[in-house]
């Protein structure tokens, strides 16, 4: 990569998880680095400058660069002139390729927000070759989903045996509001099952596998912990698939390795009521009118007060074991649909813009290409990521 104009570029920051990382990047990019900010919408993007500016008077100055996803020129300046992107313009099935494709094609890094399970299957059929060439880190769910699971995985992992089969189970609770982002990814998903389960087909046969190592990501089965006192669930999201993609590429993870991911839930009625309400969703959202109707409820940029946020908290507990050993950690912080999601997925893109890393391109994991570096910087940022038990 030759020399570039900017070190990273938010694209998205007039939104709400978007201002919240803007922010984040004002109190805690290096004095000296190189960011700016890009939209469609050159106004917003100088108010949220305006902003900025009163948090940090140095970003008076950050360069406002005019960047549109229907605008594939205007893409391809802002990947060739930067060093990695930020973006949290989404949902991504809907916007997101025509950043993915620039980024690949420039040898640019990229890192998103997304916890849509076809979007990063389809830019990895799409790009993930083109990226691995021009030596681009495409780098997809740095927020909430998918880090604590990804990096908590990778975590207690270091803590067991080598060379033995490995077994983590990954157990989440939170308090929290999520996202209209999050919201409208998890619409989108669920009125494309026949989409998702095809282009996951695609993926699984053209996708390199491990032959010397066998990786198994299991939905699990509904269960009552006794230890927690805890109904554990499955959890029908992105998070297993990013972690399995890790193990895939990591022999740290043993010749063998299983991963079970679940929601702890304290009392019966509320998984049913769950339950209920998720197969009710899957349902409506089959069909145009209350799928538009769903959308209405929470759109993406809409956001809770920061006195709310301040409440909200997650624990993703992780118990692993291997080799006759037992250990439990924790990956746990504070409000996960906002605050900490703008924190992972600004400190992913500073960790890829600054920090000695592995060399690795094309479609990977936070778990592979920044591993111990992000975890570092997650720690000094508040984030709790601990040993809890040994056995």
């Amino acid at each position: 990569m030759g020399e570039r104009d900017h070190d990273l570029v938010l694209f998205g920051g007039t939104g709400f998880t978007g201002g919240l990382t803007a922010e984040y990047l004002a109190r805690h990019a290096p004095r000296g680095s190189r960011w700016a900010l890009a939209g469609r919408n050159r106004a917003k993007l100088a108010a949220l400058r305006d902003r900025l500016a009163r948090i940090n008077e140095d970003c008076a100055d950050l360069p406002l660069l005019e960047a549109d996803v229907t605008d594939a020129e205007s893409l391809r300046r802002l990947a060739e002139n930067t060093r990695v992107v930020i973006t949290t313009v989404g949902p991504y099935l809907q916007y997101g390729e025509p950043l993915v494709a620039a980024c690949a094609r420039s040898g640019t890094d990229y890192v998103d927000l997304t916890g849509e399970p076809e979007f990063v299957d389809r830019m990895y059929l799409a790009h993930h070759e083109t990226a691995r060439e021009s030596g681009a880190r495409l780098v997809h769910a740095c927020g909430f989903d998918s880090v604590p699971y990804d990096l908590g995985v990778y975590f207690t992992v270091q803590h067991l045996p080598r060379s033995v089969p490995l077994t983590v189970e990954g157990q989440v609770r939170a308090h929290a509001e999520f996202s209209g982002g999050t919201y409208a990814s998890a619409l989108t998903a669920f009125s494309r099952p026949t989409q998702m389960a095809q282009v996951a087909r695609r993926r699984r046969e053209v996708e390199k596998r491990p032959a010397d190592r066998r990786i198994r990501v299991s939905k699990g089965l509904l269960y009552r912990d006794r230890e927690v006192g805890r109904w554990m669930v499955p959890l029908p999201t992105i998070d297993p698939q990013i972690v399995g993609r890790s193990a895939a590429a990591l022999d740290r993870y043993g010749p063998a390795f299983t991963y079970r991911h679940y929601a702890a839930v304290k009392r019966g009625p509320v998984v049913v009521a769950g339950a209920l309400g998720l197969a009710a969703l899957g349902l409506l959202a089959q069909f145009p009118f209350a799928r538009k109707a769903l959308a209405n409820l929470r759109k993406p940029g809409e956001g809770p007060s920061e006195q709310r946020r301040l409440q909200s908290w997650f624990s993703v507990r992780f118990v692993g074991e291997g080799g006759g050993e037992r250990v439990v950690t924790e990956f746990a912080g504070g409000d996960p649909g906002y605050d900490e999601t703008a924190k992972m997925l600004a400190e992913s893109a500073l960790c890829l813009a600054f920090d000695e890393l592995p060399d690795t391109s094309g479609q990977v994991t936070t778990a592979v290409a920044m591993g111990d570096a992000l975890l570092n910087r997650l720690s000094r940022a508040g984030l709790q990521i601990r040993v809890v038990q040994r056995s």
